[in-house]
């Protein structure tokens, strides 16, 4: 019987990672579940459906507590073959003038560094291990190709998470380690219902745009992830079909 493969998901407790963490334990894969709030990863086991997990309590930003998530899950399971490197934030939506460098330099925090420390850590264990090797699958974020008014912190780090994706993919070839990029679009989940409500466009006017199911996100996730090493899912951009993308401004 093959052995199950190891997924670490970042920013499980809620959300998108917490969809992809539940379509990953019903593809057979052991779920590491990693975020802030131990509660709300609790909540994520509790409906993995009697699929193995294991939360372990993450601050991103902190690299010691980056280094005990892999270390306990190394230690639990001996390796990481699959880490979606999910964490992020963003700043309030306020013109860029009257952004401060402490709102900036928070998002920076978590959704730049703190995905630098995660990925390094996986990297670090994916090369080590026998077989050697893993996939790292970063969330970009339509936002990572376009942006909305008033959100350069999320754009900035979101664009540098391509960056980070490419090198990931150039460094990682030598030792059997995959990395790609899910750019995600108006999924609904409860950070983003203000969506179906009403959103700033880039001409100024509040539109309500379409979202879809979190669900779809999840079951893309798990396929990039599903994938053998020697297939790369380079970079995949899922979203509402009809929201405002193409042409938005």
């Amino acid at each position: 019987m093959d052995q199950k493969k190891i997924a670490v998901v970042t920013g499980a407790g809620t959300g998108i990672g917490r969809n992809a963490a539940l379509a990953l334990a019903k593809r057979n894969f052991v779920v590491v579940l990693a975020g802030r709030n131990l509660q709300t990863l609790n909540e994520t086991a509790s409906l993995a459906g009697g699929a193995e997990t294991l939360a372990v309590p993450t601050d991103v930003t902190n690299p010691a507590s980056v280094a005990q998530l892999f270390e306990k899950t190394k230690a639990t399971f001996g390796r990481v073959d699959v880490l979606f490197n999910n964490a992020g934030t963003s700043a309030p939506s306020v013109p860029f003038e009257q952004l401060t460098p402490e709102q900036w330099d928070a998002v920076v925090a978590v959704n730049l560094t703190g995905a630098f420390l995660v990925a390094q850590a996986a990297y670090r264990v994916m090369k080590d291990q026998t077989p050697q090797g893993g996939r790292i699958i970063n969330n970009g974020s339509i936002s990572a190709q376009v942006p909305r008014p008033n959100s350069a912190p999320y754009t900035a780090t979101k664009h540098a998470i391509t960056g980070l994706t490419k090198s990931l993919s150039l460094d990682g070839r030598k030792y059997n380690i995959a990395c790609g990029q899910i750019d995600i679009g108006n999924a609904a989940t409860s950070m983003v219902n203000k969506i179906s409500t009403g959103v700033v466009q880039a001409n100024g006017s509040l539109l309500a745009e379409p979202t879809m199911p979190v669900d779809h996100v999840g079951e893309a996730i798990a396929y990039m992830a599903g994938l053998p090493l020697e297939t790369n899912v380079q970079f995949m951009t899922v979203m509402a079909t009809a929201m405002p993308y193409i042409g938005r401004g």
